[in-house]
């Protein structure tokens, strides 16, 4: 076959892939999507603003090998791809997650897993205006493992043995003239902690690493110590990114307190808002972005030129392995979300504005009085594309919101709702399709004063829902409706009436490019 053939052949494939997608019920439009194929694990990894450009690492797989792809953007809406960042070669046979920053000299820098061969803590360097190419350090890994995934280091008398991890470290940054750098505890966790039954080694932590020169780490201590009123003694921390939280979504100046951003495997993303101080983190609050199960994973973070503090999280795709076989295509990525301190010292999410550009076809309705134990349907919005911005007066209502992705005889619906008995905000998926998906009702801390405005901000792309709730919660979940008549709006009220101050809608042209 000649070279000509074997063009016209990838174009054309090309071409069939392309249309498949865009007939596919499910695949996401604005939310990023990995371009060909079904992926697991999908980490968002090695976030970092550099030249002007938001850059956005994931994991993905090839020839039962995990790389890092590489994305980058203006807007954080629109991406182009790069060349892979990082793959199997240079003694690593696999690359798994880690984080990036510019170290002193204006070198962009990469810390991640590398895996097999080289198992432990690696580094790899840029110098590329476009970040495309990527340098792995020859004395990698700069932080070597004992054992798969941490290190065993006998005492010198004979005592008990120190253990650090040796997996998904943080980004590096750089304090005090020095280094420093988190790595993840899960593999101590399970075995020392479980299997060996030590208790000081249950719960989650991070071991803090110190360096001069990016390339000689010494081993400091544990990073901070978890308290069971927070987290449980099975949850690890993993994934982590730890940086100082600005003041403001806007960005500008900085807030006096730090976050660690993180996973447990078994209850996904959550976080600690704290001091940093003499080498030692001290947790002040800790909150989750995920409760029912571990759906919103592996968070990842920049810090843009604006001083704005924005994260992207992987959103598991719990169809059966088969059926993402069969539509090609599995992984994406969350919206981005702004994260900044409120005046009351906890975490206020938003998302990004750059979103906005995306609108068309505004609609709008006031004043919708929905009578209790009842559903009042909103004639001029519909779809299964939208963003919608609504303020709800609660009234005397147990519970009140809106049904989302609804068939007219409701035998499909997502719920989206305020509860003032549990104080909480949910989105209930029980019902959202009559096939896959998972069935569950997600439900998030969050509690309005009497006479507070419920001010919503929900996000729908096809198979996935985001919803922000007056800054202070966000929840994002997985629907898959089967019917094609699945895509009406309604609101609802339980325990008494509610109003509907205003509701806004837009639909949402994709960005994914297919």
């Amino acid at each position: 076959m000649t070279e000509e053939n074997d063009i016209k052949l990838l174009v054309d494939h090309s071409r069939e892939l392309r249309e498949r997608y865009l007939d596919d019920p499910y695949r996401p439009g604005y939310h990023f999507v990995v371009p060909e194929g079904c992926h697991s694990p999908v980490d968002p990894n090695g976030a970092l603003f550099w030249n002007g450009l938001y850059h956005l690492c994931y994991i993905y797989q090839s020839d039962s090998k995990h790389y890092w792809g590489h994305i980058s953007s203006v807007d954080m809406v629109h991406w182009r791809h790069h060349p892979p960042a990082l793959g199997p070669g240079d003694g690593d046979d696999g690359i798994f997650s880690g984080g990036a920053f510019i170290d002193e000299n204006g070198v962009a820098t990469i810390s991640y897993w590398g895996l097999r061969s080289t198992d432990g803590i690696c580094i790899a360097t840029s110098t590329d205006p476009d970040l495309n190419v990527w340098v792995k350090n020859p004395q990698n890994p700069v932080i070597p493992s004992t054992k798969w995934g941490y290190a065993e280091i006998p005492a010198a008398d004979g005592g008990e043995p120190v253990y650090y991890g040796t997996a998904d470290p943080s980004q590096i940054w750089h304090h005090d003239g020095r280094y420093y750098m988190l790595t993840g505890n899960l593999l101590v966790l399970r075995e020392i902690g479980e299997k060996e039954n030590k208790p000081e080694h249950l719960g989650d932590t991070l071991y803090l690493f110190v360096s001069d020169d990016l390339t000689n780490w010494t081993y400091l201590h544990k990073f901070y110590e978890s308290k069971r009123e927070w987290t449980r003694d099975f949850e690890d921390d993993m994934c982590p990114d730890f940086f100082q939280l600005p003041a403001s979504p806007d960005g500008g100046s900085m807030s006096d307190k730090h976050m660690i951003l993180f996973i447990s495997h078994t209850l996904g993303c959550q976080y600690y808002i704290g001091d940093y101080k003499n080498d030692y983190y001290i947790p002040e609050n800790h909150g989750r972005m995920t409760w029912v199960d571990n759906e919103f994973f592996a968070p990842e973070s920049l810090l843009d030129d604006h001083g704005r503090r924005i994260m992207w999280s992987w959103i598991f795709d719990r169809r059966e392995q088969a059926t993402k076989e069969t539509s090609g295509w599995s992984g994406e990525l969350s919206l981005p979300r702004l994260l900044w301190l409120g005046e009351d010292g906890t975490l206020r999410i938003r998302p990004v504005p750059e979103l906005e550009s995306l609108r068309y076809n505004p609609a709008a309705q006031e004043n919708i009085i929905v009578p209790a134990n009842s559903t009042k349907v909103v004639e001029k919005i519909s779809g299964n594309s939208l963003e919608l911005a609504i303020e709800i007066l609660p009234g005397a209502a147990s519970k009140c919101g809106i049904k989302l992705c609804c068939s007219p005889d409701g035998e499909e619906e997502t719920l989206v709702y305020y509860d003032a008995t549990t104080q909480t905000l949910n989105v209930d998926t029980r019902n959202s399709s009559l096939g896959e998906g998972t069935k569950a009702i997600e439900s998030a801390p969050f509690a309005l004063q009497t006479g507070d405005t419920l001010k919503l901000r929900i996000f729908i792309d096809k198979s996935v829902v985001d919803v922000f709730a007056n800054d202070r919660q966000a929840i994002a979940r997985h629907i898959y409706p089967t019917r094609a008549d699945s895509t009406v709006i309604a609101f609802f009220a339980e325990g008494g009436d509610m109003q509907v101050v205003k509701v806004n809608s837009w639909q949402m042209i994709p960005s994914n490019p297919w």
